[in-house]
């Protein structure tokens, strides 16, 4: 199977099996989604959703975290990962907000990258959620599947992944696929214990056919139109 063929395949599954995808952090506001992906880092969305209510409700607008104090939001968050630096992460975010971006969210990555607590990754979530832009956010369950199923190959970095999935993947598809990648990582693919048994994907899933001694051809999953 070329690598064209497998990402042919795999977008025509993902897309039958999952027409709708998209984060499960709850927000309200782009500055919340802001806040809420940088809160899981290392953390699950489920933890961060039982805690950014009352965070939103106490914060609506990054003025209003700007005046607070790291221990105010610190009181707020406590029971996720890393809360300290994350409460640093967030009131650093909130004061470069208003104090250079007038209060608004800047869609640009460069920008988006200059705010405390914002890598690449959280950048391209922003993009792709936010603005529906072709960016791919790489967390850990992307970087693992897609070399898994044979997306990429031998890719060493998050980059490297970004780069090779933004080639391959259409520019309207992109913001789906990254949660495409993600949602069939948390549950299906999973780092220790992938579910093979129950995956849609092992007819054109490299590492699936590499376990069993299969060569499946491209089209060896069932029809999509089933």
């Amino acid at each position: 199977m070329t690598t064209k063929e497998r990402y042919r395949r795999v977008l025509e599954i993902f897309s039958h099996e999952m027409p709708v995808a998209e984060t499960e952090l709850h927000y309200d506001t782009p500055f919340h989604l802001l806040v809420a992906v940088i809160l899981s880092a290392q953390c699950t969305d489920k933890r961060i959703n039982i805690v950014t209510p009352a965070l939103f409700e106490a914060y609506p607008t990054p003025a209003d975290m700007a005046a607070a104090t790291q221990e105010d939001i610190y009181g707020y968050i406590r029971s996720v990962s890393y809360p300290n630096n994350k409460a640093r992460s967030l009131l650093g975010a909130a004061r470069m907000l208003v104090e250079e971006f007038g209060g608004e969210l800047p869609s640009d990555i460069d920008s988006l990258m200059r705010l405390p607590g914002v890598g690449r990754k959280t950048a391209n979530v922003m993009l792709a959620v936010v603005w529906n832009r072709a960016a791919m956010a790489v967390d850990t369950h992307v970087f693992r599947v897609s070399e898994r199923i044979g997306l990429t190959t031998g890719s060493k970095t998050p980059l490297a992944t970004e780069k090779a999935l933004c080639a391959n993947i259409p520019e309207e598809i992109i913001p789906k696929a990254h949660h495409w990648l993600i949602l069939h990582g948390r549950y299906v693919c999973k780092a220790r214990r992938p579910d093979c048994l129950n995956c849609y994907l092992t007819g054109v899933c490299r590492y699936y056919n590499r376990a069993t001694g299969n060569s499946a051809p491209a089209d060896s999953n069932k029809d999509i139109n089933d």
